[in-house]
């Protein structure tokens, strides 16, 4: 019951598993996104013989398959834009939708990278270069809690690495989510295509610089 499971009521979505987690020494937390990522994933959790692993993946039908365009230090690209602008950092489930975000920005004139980082804790340092290189601001989906989130793991990562570029999270309030589908619990946390597009861009124009003014001649 990973993330929001919506009719399990208030109580039962598993939107605190994340947070709870990320403060285990020695952890590592992985968020297969289909099918084939949650075999690849599972098979990897068993290998590991130095530590603690969890492989976290919701309930309900396997969501449709997302191969792949490049792997780069254990980090899926699943989107790459010449000279993007946004790293968007799609964590398990919300790959689908960050996509559909990409495609949002991208009729906006904004390029995006989407990447999957697979094992999400501990932050994977081929995450940080890749924020490095480029990026104008890092936004982070996830359909767990932002407080103590994955979006809140990379940030002070980013920050520990002297990344100038901005950290923006998606995720859900610290509440107990509604009962009601899935879908609506998500809407109702702004946690939608149109809804994260929006401060996306909102953000990025916020970075634009502003236009030089005419100088005003002191002469006359």
């Amino acid at each position: 019951r990973a993330g929001v499971t919506g009719d399990d009521g208030p109580s039962h979505n598993g939107v605190w598993d994340m947070s709870m987690l990320g403060v285990v020494p020695g952890l590592r937390l992985s968020a297969p996104r289909d099918e084939a990522t949650l075999r690849e994933e599972l098979r990897e959790a068993i290998a590991v013989s130095d530590g603690p692993t969890v492989v976290r993946f919701p309930k309900g039908a396997l969501p449709s398959p997302l191969p792949a365009l490049d792997r780069v230090g254990g980090v899926d690209v699943l989107r790459a834009d010449p000279g993007a602008e946004v790293l968007l950092v799609a964590v398990g489930a919300t790959a689908t939708m960050a996509l559909e975000v990409a495609s949002r920005l991208s009729d906006q004139g904004i390029g995006v990278k989407v990447v999957d980082p697979r094992w999400v804790l501990p932050v994977p340092e081929s995450l940080v270069t890749m924020a490095r290189d480029g990026a104008r601001v890092v936004v982070t989906i996830e359909d767990g809690m932002r407080h103590g989130g994955v979006g809140a793991a990379i940030t002070v990562a980013l920050q520990d690495a002297g990344v100038r570029a901005p950290a923006v999270s998606f995720g859900l309030p610290e509440a107990f989510p509604a009962h009601g589908p899935r879908s609506q619990v998500l809407a109702a946390a702004g946690l939608t295509a149109q809804d994260i597009s929006r401060q996306v861009v909102e953000r990025v124009a916020a970075l634009m610089p502003e236009p030089a003014g005419e100088q005003v001649s002191s002469e006359g």
